[in-house]
């Protein structure tokens, strides 16, 4: 009788252990998959950025306003995708109290959003300054549409060194935010009135400051993924 009471115990012990350790492997899953779709998500956020900066530098010297009024009004399609981000960072931290390097991807993946709709922002706020002037100083359009593919080329090469864990080009990257603040000086320092109108020359340097301000958002983004492969802060 005690030998088969003994039995029936190991039995059920074993049987419970199983379900403990697929209960873990279950959670696991779970966690992972979260992780990989807040991954996806901030791509999927710095997509629509990139987009919303290529359009806005090209609508400076469109004849129609159109395309400037879309970059407004999908300005709220960018927003929802943030606060879905953050929602997701919440439900992370809360529930699965993540360690070491997942947490530095997920506390990355907030600043990295957050950098990025502020980029979204400044994109709305060139399409708003289109609303208001067109550009057809040859001198100042080619300055400004430089700094926006610029921008455009470090958020592309950013998501590159970022999936190849590449920290030289990370830094090259941050490097290259010279170039866009060079640009804007030569707007901001030019010596003339372009058409001879006071009022487009301030909007000018203005489109210039938002782009130089969008430069510096992709450096910020650049030094959080520094950190999240390096588990160390740049200098």
């Amino acid at each position: 009788m005690i030998q088969r009471i003994k039995s029936s115990l190991t039995q059920l012990t074993n049987k419970q252990n199983v379900i403990f350790q697929e209960g873990l492997v279950d959670m696991r899953e779970i966690y992972e998959e979260s992780l990989q779709h807040l991954e996806k998500s901030v791509l999927k956020l710095a997509d629509e950025v990139y987009r919303a900066i290529e359009k806005s530098i090209n609508v400076l010297s469109d004849d129609e306003k159109s395309v400037a009024r879309e970059i407004i009004e999908h300005d709220q399609v960018i927003n929802a995708i943030e606060s879905d981000i953050d929602d997701q960072i919440i439900s992370l931290i809360t529930k699965q109290q993540p360690i070491a390097t997942d947490l530095r991807m997920i506390l990355s993946s907030s600043k990295i959003s957050s950098e990025l709709e502020r980029m979204a922002d400044n994109a709305v706020n060139i399409a708003k300054i289109r609303k208001r002037v067109k550009f057809e100083d040859e001198y100042i359009l080619m300055r400004l549409k430089t700094m926006g593919k610029l921008s455009m080329l470090m958020l592309a090469d950013l998501k590159e060194a970022h999936k190849n864990n590449d920290v030289n080009l990370v830094k090259e990257i941050i490097e290259r935010d010279n170039d866009i603040d060079d640009l804007y000086k030569e707007i901001i320092n030019s010596a003339y009135l372009i058409d001879n109108d006071p009022y487009i020359s301030g909007q000018a340097h203005l489109a210039g400051r938002y782009l130089e301000r969008i430069g510096d958002h992709i450096t910020n983004i650049a030094e959080s993924v520094y950190f999240t492969i390096t588990g160390e802060r740049f200098n």
